[in-house]
C-alpha cells in the first residue's frame, strides 16, 4: 500500500519540488512565527500560532496556485493563470481574520496593530510561496523594526503628552 501511495505524493508536485515546497513552508513558518512571537509578548490577541498559520496558509496557497498552473485543463487557450488574483485571495481571507481583532473600547480603536501584523504575516507567506524568501526575510526584520522600534517611540511621545504642562 505504501508503494502505491509514494509515487502519488511525490508526483502530485510539479511546479515545485518537494524540497523546495518543505523549505518555503518552513521559511513562511519560522518568519510568520517571528512577527507572532512579537505579538504574543505583548499579550495581543493574535499572538504566535496565528501569525503561523496566516504566513503558512499564504505559503500553501501560492504554491497550490503555482502546482494548478501546471495542470492540463484542456488547452492553454481554456486555463487563466493570474497570480493577482492568489494574492488578493489571500489578502482579503487576511483582511477578515484582522477585522475581527479590531474592536473599539472607550472610544479608543484596539488591535490595529496586531491586525496590520497578521496581514503582513499573510504577505510574508506569499513571498515564500513564491520563492522569495530572501525578500520575505527582509519584510520580518521592518516589520519587527515598525513593530518594536516604532511602538516605543510612540509610547514615548504618548507619555510626554499626558505629562502636565
Amino acid at each position: 500500500m505504501l508503494d502505491a501511495l509514494v509515487p502519488e505524493f511525490v508526483a502530485s508536485f510539479s511546479a515545485v519540488p518537494v524540497l523546495a515546497a518543505l523549505l518555503r513552508m518552513t521559511a513562511a513558518l519560522v518568519l510568520g512565527g517571528i512577527v507572532g512571537v512579537e505579538r504574543e509578548v505583548r499579550s495581543k490577541p493574535a499572538g504566535l500560532r496565528t501569525h503561523m498559520l496566516v504566513s503558512i496558509a499564504a505559503c500553501l496557497f501560492t504554491l497550490v496556485g503555482l502546482e494548478l498552473a501546471q495542470l492540463d485543463f484542456g488547452g492553454d487557450e481554456v486555463k487563466r493563470v493570474d497570480p493577482l488574483r492568489l494574492i488578493e485571495a489571500v489578502t482579503a481571507g487576511v483582511a477578515f481574520l484582522a477585522a475581527g481583532l479590531i474592536f473599539t473600547s472607550g472610544g479608543k480603536v484596539r488591535n490595529i496593530t496586531t491586525g496590520a501584523s497578521l496581514w503582513m504575516s499573510g504577505a510574508i507567506g506569499l513571498a515564500c510561496g513564491a520563492g522569495q524568501i530572501g525578500l520575505a526575510a527582509l519584510a520580518t526584520v521592518l516589520t519587527l523594526v515598525v513593530i518594536a522600534l516604532f511602538g516605543r517611540i510612540e509610547r514615548a511621545l504618548a507619555r510626554r503628552d499626558d505629562s502636565p504642562p
